[in-house]
């Protein structure tokens, strides 16, 4: 869910829980639940400070360029800011899947988040294999239905290649018609749904203790980790499979953190999908994604324009219920922070 701030640092999403029916005696007046049913609690997101993404155009450089030299920087600006929030809004995610509803009255204990194991082994390979996912998948779905969590708006972000192991397997899952599986397997999208859930693929997702895959080595060849099924991948460089470790912004002044994302640490090396429904985080955004460029006297002295990109909003879990985390190993990973 997305919400504009203005005027203010920060929003509150409100959380109703559930109340109880009954039949009405005649002559007795209708004062509401004795109970004081539904109830409700709230949850406060604050935008973080402003994330900014920069880059000097130099006059000349862009005059002897046979190619369009800002409109290709002003680009990259936006992936950067997209790329830090997206995988902090899953990090967001990947938190309320470990915690406990915010509704704690009596006999009124709305449900938490789920977390759910794929495959039975210890091994980390597990994730990769198609028939552990899809259990997973259903497993999730019918978690999320008996949990009372709308079937509207149910998605799953994978790493690439436990999505393409999906495709790959479709002649024994049954996900796609056999009519359609050439044109499946030579488009690298056959799989879009399961059990109601919409799949995506991102490398932005915390998978085992990096982003979006998990890789080993050093000097940019990397190789697969002890029991995972990767193919090797040479000459990754230096942002493939980054380390969770490159957004440990703890919340404090000094950050410009407001929101609690988790360290590396807490969010663990077993976290390897996330399937969830639309309630399941808050986006709070006060300034939404912009480009700025200098001009003028700035752009004479320097000879040279600065090109700015930024962007302000926090991103936290809202429902709970809502979100399900996949995990590996026989130890679901531990819930962080207290509220």
């Amino acid at each position: 869910m997305k919400r504009t701030l203005k005027n203010g640092k920060s929003l509150q999403f409100i959380y109703t829980g559930r109340t109880t029916s009954e039949f009405h005696t005649p002559g007795k007046p209708i004062l509401g639940n004795s109970d004081g049913a539904p109830p409700v609690a709230e949850k406060t997101i604050t935008v973080d400070d402003l994330l900014i993404s920069s880059a000097f155009l130099y006059e000349l450089d862009e005059v002897l360029a046979h190619y369009d030299l800002r409109s290709e920087i002003s680009r990259k600006i936006g992936y950067a800011l997209a790329e830090k929030y997206d995988r902090l809004a899953f990090r967001a995610i990947t938190r309320g899947a470990r915690k406990a509803s915010p509704i704690t009255k009596a006999s009124f204990v709305e449900p938490g988040g789920t977390q759910i194991r794929v495959g039975a082994t210890a091994n980390d390979s597990d994730c990769y294999v198609p028939a552990n996912l899809v259990n997973a998948f259903y497993d999730a779905a019918a978690a999320l239905d008996e949990k009372g969590v709308s079937s509207d708006g149910r998605v799953a972000v994978l790493n690439p290649r436990q999505y393409y192991e999906l495709i790959q397997d479709i002649g024994n899952n049954g996900l796609v018609n056999r009519d359609v599986q050439g044109k499946s397997l030579q488009s690298g999208q056959g799989i879009i749904e399961i059990a109601g859930i919409k799949i995506y693929k991102s490398m932005n997702i915390p998978f085992m203790g990096s982003y979006g895959t998990k890789l080993s080595g050093s000097g940019g060849t990397a190789a697969p980790t002890a029991n995972s099924a990767e193919t090797q991948l040479s000459n990754a460089g230096s942002f493939i499979g980054e380390a969770l470790t490159a957004d440990d912004n703890y919340k404090d002044d000094s950050t410009g953190i407001n929101n609690d994302y988790g360290s590396a640490a807490e969010v663990g090396t077993k976290s390897c999908g996330l399937i969830f429904q639309r309630e399941a985080a808050g986006m709070v955004e006060a300034i939404g994604p912009q480009v700025q460029v200098t001009k003028g006297d700035v752009s004479v002295i320097y000879q040279g324009d600065v090109i700015l990109g930024r962007l302000a909003c926090g991103a936290d879990y809202v429902n709970p219920a809502a979100a399900v985390e996949l995990y590996t190993g026989g130890t679901a990973p531990s819930a962080w922070g207290t509220t």
